[in-house]
């Protein structure tokens, strides 16, 4: 079910809902964490607690998005923006020739981008789990692998971190690019839930958000995540090679 069938015109661009609120508010939150994981890391040791707090937020954050691409409204699944690659060259080519159409959803070069930043943060929140500062700080599942596991670990972790922001940079690109080029404003889409179009005919409205089955998936993920903490072996900081 959609609020309306009617996609406008280029003279009479329709508004429909196309973000459900608990999208948004994973969007906005999973940028301050990213943000906030940043500063607790360059602001160094005294800082790492919250730094790894705001890792099991990361986490969680993560898993439900990934959860939400399957059972979401429309356009948070997967189903509706991950495409194969001729999908994906036929819009590269659309830019080239200076008429890239407009989706109601993420397009298909951005669909795949999403799905490799939720990847990487979720390698960069799961090796954050093993991974030690070798000063004063473990994470809590360090001692459930060996010192060379964790050195790989730590070694993924800041690796897969500046891919990440690699990914970042070209999201921020692509926001002043639709803006600029094609005159999509697409930060404030995820702000309200609302983006203008003409759109391609059977792209509609969402009916609403589905708020208890997300505030049910938080919980579980809340729950899932507090388990693998609450289990976590305890570290032995005396133990490790600090050298």
């Amino acid at each position: 079910m959609v609020e309306s069938d009617q996609t406008g015109s280029a003279e009479d661009p329709a508004e429909i809902h196309v973000w459900d609120l608990p999208l948004r508010v994973f969007h906005w939150l999973l940028a301050l964490t990213i943000l906030g994981c940043w500063l607790t890391e360059t602001l160094g040791v005294a800082w790492m607690q919250w730094h790894m707090r705001l890792g099991y937020l990361a986490l969680g954050l993560v898993v439900f998005r990934i959860a939400w691409g399957f059972v979401g409204p429309t356009y948070a699944r997967f189903s509706n923006f991950l495409v194969g690659p001729a999908a994906v060259w036929r819009y590269a080519r659309s830019w080239l020739e200076g008429r890239p159409p407009a989706y109601a959803g993420h397009n298909p070069i951005a669909g795949w981008v999403i799905v490799l930043m939720l990847i990487c943060v979720l390698v960069q929140a799961t090796s954050g789990l093993f991974h030690t500062d070798d000063i004063l700080t473990a994470g809590p599942m360090r001692a459930a692998v060996s010192t060379n596991l964790a050195d790989d670990l730590g070694g993924v972790h800041a690796t897969n971190a500046d891919l990440l922001w690699i990914l970042i940079g070209a999201h921020l690109l692509a926001l002043l690019v639709h803006r600029l080029v094609a005159g999509e404003r697409l930060v404030s889409g995820m702000l309200t839930g609302r983006k203008k179009g003409p759109f391609a005919t059977g792209q509609a409205g969402i009916s609403g958000s589905r708020l208890w089955m997300a505030l049910a998936l938080a919980l579980s993920v809340t729950a899932a995540v507090w388990l693998i903490l609450a289990f976590a072996p305890e570290p032995d900081l005396a133990s490790f090679d600090f050298s």
